[in-house]
């Protein structure tokens, strides 16, 4: 009897390490392994030798949700340089954004969508969603490919900087004869330059004492309309 209990408080550091989860990639794993987890930070590891926490989107449209990037009251400066926004900055429990060696890594893990939630200063709530999300890595530029867009009411302002390369102050790779990323006050996959400026200076509303510098989606409340929240989230094709 003795024996049989020496062997089993031996064994149990191993049986209790069988019954933990492997880290978790990403929100979905966290959500599937739990579907009662609420909406909230998490930890999750993009990469073997990464982790970061993260927002995690646990509601809408069937949760599971990383949320990459996200502004809601305009406590974080999102004015930034190349290494900041590779990296990632800001408070995942309020403003933030995770980083881009972050979404590249998940993206090339598995097949992602994309969701992009916005509401406006009156209240309305709408959603851009895409099929396909994917960036190539640093040493292309980081740009962006999405694909397969549903249209939640907010209309289809990203497909204009499909195929785009990254640019902040600090590193020009659009499309412009300038920097974008200077003319609009943000960072983002800027075509010449854009339709819509998530990372852009956050006001309230209609705004045009300076022009296409807001946090902006033309195609729902057009240029120098700045919106009073806006969340970019991936989560694996179900």
């Amino acid at each position: 009897m003795k024996l049989v209990s020496v062997v089993l408080l031996l064994l149990a550091p191993l049986l209790i390490s069988c019954q933990t989860p492997f880290p978790p990639l990403d929100c979905n794993e966290i959500y599937n392994n739990d579907n009662s987890r609420p909406s909230g930070v998490y930890t999750i590891h993009p990469s073997a030798s990464s982790s970061v926490q993260v927002y995690c989107d646990m509601d809408s449209q069937g949760g599971g949700w990383t949320v990459f990037q996200r502004r809601m009251n305009g406590t974080v400066n999102f004015y930034r340089g190349w290494d900041e926004y590779k990296t990632g900055f800001g408070n995942p429990a309020g403003e933030y954004w995770l980083g881009l060696k972050s979404v590249f890594y998940l993206t090339n893990t598995k097949r992602y969508e994309l969701l992009v939630d916005m509401e406006d200063f009156e209240g309305n709530t709408v959603f851009a969603r895409y099929s396909k999300i994917t960036l190539d890595p640093e040493s292309y530029g980081y740009p962006l490919y999405i694909s397969g867009f549903t249209d939640g009411g907010a209309g289809d302002s990203l497909s204009f900087h499909n195929r785009q390369r990254f640019t902040t102050f600090d590193k020009d790779q659009d499309s412009y004869s300038g920097n974008c990323a200077r003319l609009s006050l943000g960072a983002f996959w800027y075509n010449n330059c854009h339709h819509a400026n998530p990372n852009g200076v956050y006001r309230w509303g209609a705004d045009s004492t300076v022009s296409h510098v807001g946090v902006e989606w033309i195609s729902f409340k057009g240029y120098n309309y700045s919106l009073k929240t806006i969340s970019m989230k991936i989560r694996p094709v179900q």
